[in-house]
């Protein structure tokens, strides 16, 4: 159930609907992609930070419902949430937690609603992350905010936080289990960003602030 639940809250493809409220079909212009970044270029400030924080939302709920809750789901559905003693309390509900986490980026990445193609999961995994491990997420933001200020490119942010938070949760989390999922998570998001890496390769990509040639007026 909470795979289930996970997954369908991640799957609200926020950034298809906030530019569809615009007349505008995302996947169709500026790098095509549904992320915060793309709306940011093509729709501007405000639907890009609305879109941002929506996604990133979805990851901290789906997690933090287990996390915070746990011991009312236990109550409520104990067939599925297990018998809350004290022995398996924080072993269960760190699995659950982390179940509910990597489904709700799946169901980001790999909406259902359009055909299994969704955004590249950064910010939902930072609000997975913001849930389960808030001081290893709060240096993977450093990290992204110093590239992005230096290189002017969000793609190296993205990607150097990816990199940066499976170090960070390596050495801040006693949970070996956290350690693999981050690990493959953040290597997830970075093979997302493969067609940016290309254009990074190829001078292409276009820096924060520049606006696609096709944006709407």
């Amino acid at each position: 159930m909470v795979a289930v639940v996970g997954y369908f809250l991640g799957s609200i493809p926020t950034g298809f609907l906030v530019a569809k409220a615009k007349g505008v079909d995302i996947r169709t212009v500026g790098s095509k992609n549904m992320g915060a970044t793309n709306v940011f270029r093509v729709l501007g400030k405000g639907p890009g930070i609305l879109v941002l924080f929506i996604d990133a939302l979805k990851g901290f709920i789906a997690v933090a419902v287990v996390v915070y809750f746990y011991s009312d789901l236990c109550r409520l559905w104990p067939q599925a949430f297990g018998n809350n003693t004290p022995e398996n309390y924080s072993s269960t509900r760190i699995y659950l937690a982390i179940t509910a986490g990597i489904f709700a980026v799946l169901g980001h990445n790999y909406t259902c609603w359009l055909w299994f193609k969704g955004g590249k999961g950064i910010a939902t995994t930072g609000g997975v992350y913001l849930a389960l491990a808030p001081l290893a997420v709060t240096l993977a933001l450093a990290a992204w905010i110093i590239l992005v200020l230096a290189t002017r490119f969000v793609s190296v942010g993205s990607i150097g936080a990816a990199t940066v938070l499976p170090v960070a949760v390596w050495f801040t989390s006693d949970s070996l289990t956290l350690k693999i999922v981050t690990l493959i998570l953040c290597l997830l998001a970075i093979v997302k960003h493969k067609e940016n890496i290309k254009r990074l390769r190829a001078g292409t990509e276009r820096r924060f602030g520049e606006k696609p040639p096709e944006a709407p007026k």
